[in-house]
């Protein structure tokens, strides 16, 4: 099953004291975000550390989600890889374990690639692995232009885009050239309820993982035009991402999650525990959120 719609929270990986994956905690969270109504689930990319994962954790955590979660949820895999042939491995092991499609970002070393380069490393992975591509655009020094998409929409492979890199101008600009084509999947956490009013297929966004239920209202809101129902959660959402969408963001989030009762341990290192100060800098966004009492 692939589907590219509405909310689809992107995991956290929730690990053990010694960096392990804790396998209760991350089927527990499964759980959590299904029994909440998300329209389908994302594992192993930013908010889920896969930037630090081998692949036979990435197939494990794909294949436990997908156990827990069932064949009527979408499960799609980051694959967050700096060559060809290690996303393969990585999307291989995210295939045999059951994943619908792969949401995989261009290269983020330092160097850049062409954009014939950017076109055949999407070219060989769709190829190679089979499965559905949703591009990631959220490399700052790599950014997959408009016009570039449009090339990698030739491919058969290329089923949407979760836009991160930018702001919601170029989310604009990306709604409007291929909106009508593939889907367009907001990652501006802060900016979900305008994202969808101008187009947004959904969200891929750390915020619909700790505030799933507000995501669900306001994507709800957007599409019933109810504007006044949409700015309020809108202003409920905005403090929680202020306190956590920052350099650290993984360890961040999984204090949130923490503090809202949701165990999934430490961020693996080099992300550290979070400041007193900006634990209760979250604590603070929480219960103005009215997410704590």
């Amino acid at each position: 099953m692939f589907r590219l719609e509405g909310i689809m929270s992107p995991m956290v990986t929730p690990f053990t004291r010694d960096e392990q994956i804790d396998e209760d905690a991350l089927r527990k969270e499964t759980r959590f975000l299904a029994d909440a109504g998300v329209h389908g689930l994302t594992v192993c990319g930013s908010t889920g550390e896969g930037y630090a994962m081998r692949s036979e954790e990435i197939g494990r955590v794909t294949s436990i989600v997908r156990d827990e979660a069932g064949s009527q949820t979408p499960i799609i895999t980051g694959i967050i890889a700096d060559s060809a042939k290690i996303a393969i491995d990585l999307g291989m092991a995210a295939k045999k374990s059951g994943a619908d499609g792969l949401m995989v970002t261009p290269v983020h070393y330092v160097f850049s690639p062409t954009s014939e380069g950017t076109v055949e490393y999407y070219r060989r992975i769709g190829e190679t692995i089979g499965l559905p591509i949703v591009i990631y655009n959220v490399i700052p020094w790599n950014v997959i232009s408009v016009d570039l998409v449009v090339r990698l929409m030739e491919m058969e492979k290329i089923r949407g885009i979760k836009q991160s890199g930018g702001d919601i101008h170029v989310l604009a600009d990306m709604i409007r050239a291929i909106g009508d084509r593939i889907p367009v999947m907001t990652a501006i956490d802060d900016m979900l309820f305008p994202s969808f009013i101008i187009g947004a297929s959904g969200a891929i966004a750390a915020i619909c993982t700790i505030a799933p239920n507000l995501c669900l209202e306001v994507w709800e809101a957007a599409k019933d035009r109810d504007l006044k129902k949409g700015i309020e959660i809108h202003h409920r959402i905005l403090p929680v991402w202020r306190a956590i969408g920052k350099g650290d963001m993984p360890a961040r989030a999984k204090e949130a999650l923490r503090q809202l009762g949701r165990h999934v341990g430490p961020a693996r290192n080099p992300m550290i525990s979070v400041s007193d100060q900006a634990r209760k800098e979250i604590h603070d966004a929480l219960l103005e959120a009215k997410l704590l009492t």
